[in-house]
């Protein structure tokens, strides 16, 4: 069938509006109707041309919309179903056999190759390849190809173009916070960055009813967001955080976590934490050899940790439903940082995003 896309030709596109073949769905695939899909930095990251990125591709990972058609051996999903997507995994290796499916062992593979496990795309263009796959969904266009695992049932009334960005960006801040840190209430925490992702994980720190919330961003008015979602302290990130932090909290934080990517700020991670703190990393720095450097004797002394965060620690079907309830409820409105725009317009969202005119930008699809 014949559907549009946003076709990337080359690194950091522009994004171009084509017309494209889409297969068939194969065994355990699922045939999507677009509604809306987030636009998320890793797709940025990638249509640079890094992992390998191969041209042309669609990209696209935070997708939602109605299933269109299904494969063979799909049994809780039918035609008409409104589904959101998310990250894909492969179901069989430890992690995902551990219910660990963001850290699952073929993640690269499955996410990040963009085509099936025999090399074959589910998208072309005139009888050529076109790259597809991009976490197991590539949804910039107005059909994508998913997989069983990444697609998830949601209720038939559910709004899709304010649901969307739950699948990756918003699941990834919140589960940060919340499955990742495991916070407690009455705990502390510093959010570095206050883009989408951490946002997501001042609205999950809101959740847990941490005590104290402090998000560190240099532009005031998503300083000014943070705080309408819960954060309790905003800086800027100019000078000595770690001394700004604990003047607010005198013996440290209880957890920091990093949506940034910004080192300058990163490094001051290690000296903001208090006794048994902990600091997760989720974004992913511009130098991919970057180092974070810890003090041995420091750490050792008050029992630290840091690890990394991928997906939010998120089961999506399990974590997602999750994040459905607290957004009826009131506690997770992403509508309140996002923007909506037309596919066509998607490299104007791009740069809105860049120029920090937008925090999160979704499409909409005819």
């Amino acid at each position: 069938m014949k559907a549009t896309a946003a076709v990337l030709n080359k690194p950091n596109g522009p994004f171009e509006l084509e017309t494209i073949d889409v297969a068939e769905p194969k065994t355990g695939e699922v045939r999507v109707a677009v509604k809306a899909v987030g636009i998320c930095h890793t797709d940025l990251v990638i249509a640079s041309g890094a992992m390998g990125l191969q041209f042309p591709a669609v990209l696209g990972h935070e997708g939602a919309g109605i299933v269109d058609a299904v494969g063979q051996g799909i049994t809780d999903l039918k035609i008409g179903d409104k589904v959101l997507l998310s990250f894909n995994s492969c179901g069989q290796c430890k992690p995902c056999n551990h219910q660990e499916p963001a850290y699952c062992e073929n993640f690269l593979g499955l996410n990040m190759a963009c085509a099936r496990a025999d090399g074959s795309t589910r998208l072309s263009k005139d009888g050529s390849p076109v790259f597809d796959n991009f976490f197991g969904q590539s949804s910039f266009a107005t059909f994508a190809i998913a997989n069983v695992r990444n697609t998830l049932k949601v209720d038939d009334d559910a709004d899709l173009a304010t649901l969307a960005p739950l699948g990756c960006g918003i699941q990834t801040g919140a589960g940060g916070v919340l499955r990742s840190l495991k916070a407690q209430k009455g705990e502390s925490l510093v959010v570095l960055g206050a883009g989408a992702v951490g946002l997501s994980a001042v609205m999950g720190a809101k959740i847990a009813e941490c005590a104290t919330i402090i998000a560190v961003e240099p532009q005031e008015a998503r300083r000014e967001i943070a705080t309408e979602l819960g954060a309790t302290h905003t800086l800027d990130g100019q000078g000595d955080m770690a001394a700004a932090v604990r003047e607010i909290l005198p013996s440290g934080a209880d957890m920091v976590i990093d949506s940034s990517g910004y080192l300058p700020v990163v490094e001051q991670s290690v000296n903001m934490i208090a006794n048994r703190g902990r600091i997760g990393l989720i974004a992913v720095p511009g130098a991919l050899d970057a180092v974070l450097p810890v003090p041995i004797v420091q750490w050792v002394t008050i029992g630290g940790t840091v690890r990394g965060i991928v997906e939010g620690d998120s089961v999506p079907h399990e974590f997602l439903p999750e994040l459905i309830a607290h957004h009826k409820a009131g506690r997770l409105p992403v509508e309140k940082f996002s923007r909506y725009y037309k596919l066509k317009d998607i490299n104007q969202a791009i740069e809105d995003a860049h120029t920090g005119k937008c925090i999160k930008a979704v499409l909409l699809i005819d």
